[in-house]
């Protein structure tokens, strides 16, 4: 288990312990919403070399301090397999009884009261994190309210089968009591009631009735399709290519190894679907097809290479689809793909096929993660590129709608598209999100990531074109400050979110959306902001979008609500979040609007 040494530093004399990784949520609920609420947090704790390295990650915080005793509406829960890793990995306990008695008596790090005890006479200074960003340098808690917290505060719910299978046991040796499994079953329960999971008949609260017999409704399985149609992203379509005519193909050649998936378009955490409809069942119930697979599966092992069936049929047909791309043999929970290179022998497989189509090349790329296919994107001989992730059941059909015209094509990419020398030159415990330039770092996400991308985040397109129009924004935000603020001049670059400078300070953005084209579509709107270049802020920041659908040449209305002190704000180097004063660039697509923010 590795360690990051990322966030303090300290030197101990006598300080031993195994390693220590947990990850805990402390939840009670929220008066407003009724929603569990809490405080999330990420601990990693080991001791090597007389080094101490922590690494902390809060993801949520929305408890005072006062209110921190986490009395009868709030419970404690482990992730996947914590308490095994406490037995398995890490050999704290003997028996997995004693590992099961021990988290829920004094929760899932059970000599870590000792360790923030030793560490609290330290001074040792805590840095809490927020995405990998510092969040601030101070504790979330007194330090002795944390090691009282944490030494009376037992595990209630361990996502994984751990507990129920072995705390019987530890209650029948003697190593637990029974009124400590009705604490934690309490603490449970008493958080289902707040959220009104007991409110009456269940069968009479929303969804309350639905069950097996609704799956496979005809409702049901045209949802399937839609939500598939809608998830595909178009990433390529050179001279419009897309869609195809079906009255002018007289056979479509259908390659490639998840040409004809089933459970692979599902994907995993999955449920039971009523049917499933492959690609080649999809395209087959437009158009009469020949179908070659090319490989025997994604792995496309060398010797498994079909290439003369596959390229005698794409030569024949008149139009090619190939699809490929990964499957839960390549990417999966524990099993970490190793590059962003297509699998195997695909690559070959694809340029070998699309040399000698007859007609246009659809290149449908089905998987969780992004690829490298630079080459397929500068390619003459590949006319078109999909990406359909793993649509579900329905996903031959949706396939099918979007190459053949029935759908147009609205999906958006939800994550960067990074070159294979990305993966080459940084390490994976490298997560920085900021670019250094003294060592060539290009950073990380589409807000700080300065390299070339194969596709950006948003990315995608559609068998119509769009165009935006400014209608109505502000040019000019003042924040209110109070006579005297530290920063009550114009040498300030950056003011602290705090005081009533917030309160009520937003405003709209107004765009009209255009389309200009010739066929119905759905358009996403992505509404961006660039800061102004302190405290290394990020390239660009996600304001919000807004999903629109048009008539041919039709237009409509747009807004975005942006709350300034959210939206608007960046982190320091010091974890602080600050207001940047200056020029802020709010763009959606070409279209750019500068925002000035002054006090």
């Amino acid at each position: 288990m590795g360690m990051w040494p990322v966030s303090c530093a300290l030197t101990t004399k006598s300080m031993e312990s195994p390693l220590v990784q947990t990850k805990t949520s402390l939840l009670g609920p929220s008066e407003e919403t009724g929603s569990s609420m809490g405080i999330f947090f990420f601990l990693r704790i080991g001791f090597q070399d007389n080094i101490c390295y922590i690494h902390v990650k809060i993801r949520m915080i929305s408890l005072q301090e006062s209110n921190a005793e986490l009395d009868a509406f709030s419970y404690i829960v482990s992730d996947c397999d914590s308490v095994n890793e406490l037995y398995n990995r890490q050999h704290y306990t003997k028996t997995p009884e004693d590992a099961a008695a021990i988290t829920i008596l004094a929760g899932i790090v059970p000599f870590l009261p000792t360790v923030l005890a030793r560490i609290r006479k330290q001074s040792i200074l805590f840095f809490f994190f927020f995405g990998g960003e510092p969040l601030q340098q101070r504790p979330l808690l007194s330090m002795s309210k944390m090691v009282l917290l944490i030494s009376t505060a037992g595990l209630d719910l361990n996502c994984g089968t751990f507990l129920s299978d072995h705390t019987l046991a530890a209650v029948q040796g003697g190593k637990l009591r029974e009124k400590d499994v009705d604490k934690a079953i309490a603490n449970n329960f008493a958080v289902l009631m707040r959220l009104g999971f007991f409110d009456g008949d269940p069968r009479k609260l929303p969804y309350g009735d639905l069950g097996p017999k609704d799956v496979c409704t005809a409702a049901n399985q045209e949802l399937a399709r839609e939500a598939a149609g809608q998830g595909i992203v178009l990433l390529k379509n050179s001279e419009g290519s897309l869609p195809l005519d079906p009255k002018s193909i007289s056979s479509l050649a259908v390659i490639g190894p998840n040409a004809n998936a089933t459970f692979t378009m599902i994907g995993n955490y999955e449920g039971t679907p009523c049917k499933y409809t492959t690609p080649l069942q999809g395209l087959a119930a437009k158009v009469k097809i020949v179908y070659a697979p090319g490989c025997a599966n994604v792995g496309c092992a060398g010797n498994d290479l079909q290439l003369d069936s596959a390229k005698a049929a794409a030569a024949a047909a008149d139009a090619t689809v190939l699809v490929v791309g990964a499957d839960q043999t390549i990417e999966r929970e524990s099993f970490d793909r190793v590059d962003l290179l297509l699998p195997g022998q695909q690559t070959s497989l694809i340029t070998e096929v699309a040399e000698v189509s007859k007609g246009p090349v659809i290149l449908v790329i089905m998987s969780g993660g992004p690829f490298d296919i630079s080459f397929a994107k500068i390619s003459d001989d590949i006319s078109s590129i999909l990406w359909v992730g793993y649509p579900g059941e329905a996903g031959g059909a949706a396939i099918a709608d979007i190459i053949f015209g029935y759908r147009n094509p609205s999906g958006r990419l939800p994550v960067t598209w990074y070159p294979q020398s990305f993966a080459d030159s940084v390490p994976m415990t490298d997560m920085r999100m900021r670019p250094d330039p003294s060592t060539d770092y290009p950073g990380r996400t589409y807000r700080f990531y300065s390299g070339d991308a194969v596709y950006e985040f948003g990315d995608g397109l559609s068998y119509t074109d769009y165009t935006h129009h400014l209608v109505k924004a502000p040019r000019m935000v003042s924040i209110p400050l109070e006579e005297g603020h530290s920063c009550y001049s114009q040498r300030c670059n950056s003011v602290d979110l705090a005081g009533n400078a917030c309160d009520g300070l937003a405003f709209d953005v107004h765009l009209r959306v255009q389309n200009s084209g010739g066929m119905a579509g759905s358009h996403t709107v992505f509404l961006f902001s660039t800061p102004p270049a302190v405290h290394n802020a990020p390239r660009k920041h996600l304001l919000g979008f807004e999903k629109v659908s048009l008539g041919p040449k039709a237009a409509g209305d747009v807004v975005f609500k942006v709350d300034v002190c959210k939206d608007l704000s960046v982190v320091d180097e010091l974890g602080n979040r600050k207001l940047a004063l200056g020029s802020h660039v709010l763009h959606v697509g070409s279209l750019k609007h500068s925002l000035s923010l002054k006090i």
